[in-house]
């Protein structure tokens, strides 16, 4: 009779702890809905302008005053192009013009990332999600109602500044995961992406059309408030929706002594140097310290690369089969969907431990993609090449992400991958400029030949990267 007792007292016990079990992974996956959810709005709202730049650098460029910042850029510009051979015509100025702009804007995420994710540590998540997503609806506020370039730029500087949120929800993806599920955590950040870029552009593109009317039209007007006030509302539904419904994911017995020890580590990290060593993540092992600055050098050696051609993707497009915006816009929303498909139903199943291979062969097809784009010559060898770039887009970053979130302490998670997303940042600011100088100086077959083939760097670096599993 009391060996019975027992056994149901264990039954009762081991059930009890399966509940909870289950109920934590519920809820953990509810908050993944809800970071796919509020990425999905940030990112529709961010990816709304890009369409758009060459008619607000347009509608500036008419409005401007001589000695205005407008024409400083200006001056600035048309040196880069005369230095790198770009041909002195409307289109690619505004193109050259908005790739600097784009420059800033990543340039300004890797000062703030490891800043924003060092303060998280100590102040929890959920705060500086909330206070980077106010930032972003501010600088949609501030678009609506720029008058004058400066106050373009200002809107886009602070932008850039807020956009942490991206590393503060890889950040919480890791906090609410298991090792074994990590990648599929990081898969439905890269499907919020792709949503976002796959919608995002179309949206703008339909409100270029809208700016083009605009403009045809006795006295024109501020075409732009339309789409600002649009990417503002999205902003504030996205403040509303995190207030209510995002939990905070770091417990609070795990956070960080004090903000001083967290800005002495991220602070100096304004310098490249001291990133790439990780030095702001203190207390780990020498085999952990070994293992962030590996992935590091070949995440930021990947989007060095890739995103100058991403970047080049429209010159190419529109010097070789005069593609218009609405035309490269369904170009990038075949783009999205392909990867849609691959991260929805690839990426989530990569079984725990195979992340590093998997960016083996991201890395493998990306290299022919770049190549085949090069030689590209009629839209269905076009389109061959953007679809293995496609797939290698879907695969890298959310697999990569997953071996950096391994590394570190719990307390210092929000660091690390500040530091990783401020990597990939960087890359993102000096990638287009050199691929451009390359593009224009040396032609779209050797930019893309070069671009392709340097990517076996960091192929051959990806051997010492090691996935931590304890």
């Amino acid at each position: 009779m009391e060996t019975k007792t027992k056994n149901n007292g264990l039954e009762a016990k081991n059930k009890n702890n399966n509940t909870k079990e289950e109920d934590t992974e519920r809820t953990n996956w509810r908050v993944l809905v809800i970071v796919f959810i509020s990425l999905v709005l940030d990112l529709l709202a961010f990816t709304v302008i890009l369409p758009l730049l060459p008619s607000i650098l347009d509608f500036y460029g008419s409005h401007a005053e001589e000695n205005s910042l407008y024409h400083t850029v200006k001056t600035a510009v048309s040196g880069f192009r005369v230095l790198v051979g770009a041909p002195d015509t409307p289109r690619w100025n505004s193109v050259l013009f908005g790739g600097m702009l784009g420059s800033l804007f990543s340039f300004l995420q890797y000062l703030s990332s490891p800043l924003i994710g060092a303060v998280s540590d100590v102040y929890g998540r959920k705060r500086m999600l909330l206070l980077t997503s106010v930032g972003i609806a501010s600088s949609y506020a501030l678009w609506a109602v720029s008058h004058s370039f400066s106050l373009f730029v200002l809107a886009r500087i602070l932008g850039g500044i807020s956009k942490g949120n991206i590393s503060l929800s890889t950040t919480i993806v890791s906090d609410v995961t298991r090792p074994q599920d990590r990648t599929k955590g990081m898969a439905v950040i890269g499907i919020a992406f792709s949503v976002g870029f796959l919608l995002g552009p179309l949206i703008g593109a339909y409100f270029s059309l809208q700016a083009r009317e605009l403009a045809l039209q006795p006295g024109g007007g501020a075409f732009y408030v339309a789409p600002a006030l649009f990417a503002l509302s999205l902003a504030i539904i996205n403040v509303v929706f995190i207030a209510v419904c995002m939990p905070e994911t770091l417990p609070r017995h795990k956070w960080a002594k004090s903000l001083g020890s967290g800005f002495s580590r991220a602070v100096p990290l304004i310098n490249p140097a001291m990133l790439f060593r990780f030095t702001a993540v203190q207390h780990t092992s020498v085999s952990d310290v070994c293992g962030m600055q590996n992935v590091g050098v070949v995440y930021f050696l990947y989007l060095f690369f890739y995103s100058g051609l991403e970047f080049t993707l429209t010159f190419i497009t529109h010097n070789r089969f005069n593609y218009d915006s609405m035309q490269q816009g369904k170009m990038f929303f075949f783009i999205g969907l392909i990867m849609i498909l691959v991260q929805g139903g690839f990426v989530r199943r990569i079984k725990p431990g195979k992340e590093i291979s998997t960016v083996s062969k991201g890395l493998v097809v990306l290299i022919p993609a770049f190549i085949v784009v090069a030689f590209a010559h009629s839209q269905s060898v076009l389109y061959l090449g953007l679809g293995l770039y496609s797939f290698a887009s879907a695969v890298v970053v959310p697999c990569l992400t997953t071996v950096a979130s391994s590394y570190g302490p719990v307390d210092q998670k929000g660091t690390v991958l500040g530091i990783f997303r401020s990597l990939g940042a960087l890359a993102r600011s000096l990638g287009p400029i050199f691929a451009s100088t390359v593009y224009w100086s040396m032609g779209p077959v050797v930019c893309y030949i070069v671009g392709g083939v340097s990517l076996l760097l960091p192929l051959y670096l990806l051997r010492r990267v090691k996935l931590r599993t304890d």
